[in-house]
């Protein structure tokens, strides 16, 4: 299986949920970092994956390092593409994914759900490539 990193600033919303929806169904391959990492992960945020199930309340943010570039055969960006530099681009797929970050819980749930239909999309062409 090819390994998915997936980013956005703060490491604390987007991202870890990307993760674990890849995981979930993957089995296993996904990371996550973020740019300017948070200092825990967004109470929304576990709130909305336990509606569908899965528990990221252990999970902690970390910083992406230029380390990872070697380690992940894509590195998937959520609206952090310009703040993203060191990610090599023949590797990077840009989702343009709002943050719900400051939001009602209404957002939350749509960002996971377009999240989870990307997530989808792109086990596919990883199982394909």
């Amino acid at each position: 299986m090819k390994k998915v990193l997936f980013v956005c600033v703060e490491n604390s919303c987007r991202s870890q949920m990307a993760e674990a929806i890849f995981n979930s169904i993957a089995g296993g391959g996904a990371e996550s970092a973020g740019t300017n990492p948070a200092k825990e992960v967004d109470e929304n945020a576990i709130k909305v994956m336990d509606e569908i199930g899965i528990d990221i309340s252990g999970k902690r943010p970390k910083a992406l390092t230029p380390d990872m570039n070697e380690k992940f055969d894509f590195i998937v960006t959520m609206g952090c593409i310009d703040g993203c530099p060191i990610t090599p681009r023949e590797k990077t797929i840009e989702w343009d994914i709002e943050d719900p970050k400051g939001k009602g819980i209404e957002e939350y749930r749509m960002a996971r759900d377009e999240i989870k239909q990307n997530v989808k999309k792109l086990i596919e062409r990883v199982e394909n490539d």
